[in-house]
């Protein structure tokens, strides 16, 4: 009788524990094909893993010196982007680095499953994203119990870390005006009137990153 085939062992890069945990339990369902193997915050990987998920969340894709230490790293046997930015520089730019897969955040899980397992077998995976789209349920953010969106979520953790709204607009291929306008729905939402009370609030409020790492996420090797 044939045994059934080994699940694929999966590190989950991000600087935010609420967004990774998030997202590790998107695979609670599909254990048997994929197996958490640790959780990153501000690390390098340790554990030998098939595939290094990196989660874009307020560490944006453009942060080209994150991505090549990954891909260089002998321990990540293929490295994947997750985000929900498709600006055709930056998939462009990923590619040139060598990422195996560029994969958008509005997967549901079951998709999102498909494509690790496509990747894993030797495939370039990039998700089609004609518009934007709100991300897959069962993400997680900093203030989405709130009411804050998950884009809203990444400006004010960009602020927070005290980019200036130039900074936000080159590092997220936004325009400038978009994104003072997602800067006044934030402050709207919050409460805010000035830029230092909404730091004060992303401070307070989970929007600055963590700086520790979760190892063997339930049962992993």
């Amino acid at each position: 009788m044939a045994s059934s085939p080994k699940p694929i062992t999966v590190a989950l890069v991000d600087d935010y524990d609420v967004v990774l945990k998030g997202l590790a339990h998107l695979f609670d369902d599909y254990r048997d094909r994929i197996l958490i193997a640790e959780i990153d915050a501000n690390q390098g990987v340790s554990d030998e893993v098939d595939v290094v998920l990196y989660d874009s969340f307020a560490q944006p894709e453009s942060d080209h010196h994150e991505i090549s230490e990954l891909i260089r790293n002998p321990r990540a046997r293929r490295v994947v982007m997750y985000t929900w930015n498709f600006h055709p520089d930056l998939i462009a730019s990923a590619r040139e680095q060598g990422v195996h897969g560029y994969l958008s955040k509005t997967l549901p899980a079951a998709q999102l499953v498909a494509a690790i397992e496509a990747v894993h077998a030797g495939e370039l995976v990039i998700s089609d994203q004609a518009r934007r789209a709100p991300s897959a349920p069962g993400l997680e953010w900093p203030g989405r119990l709130e009411g804050i969106t998950d884009r809203e979520s990444e400006i004010l953790a960009l602020i927070t870390q005290g980019k200036s709204n130039a900074e936000v607009a080159r590092l997220t291929y936004l325009s400038p005006n978009t994104v003072k306008s997602y800067i006044r729905s934030v402050y709207r939402k919050i409460g805010a009137t000035s830029r230092t009370q909404a730091v004060l609030y992303g401070v307070r409020h989970g929007f600055t990153p963590d700086t520790h790492r979760i190892e063997h996420w339930m049962g992993g090797p």
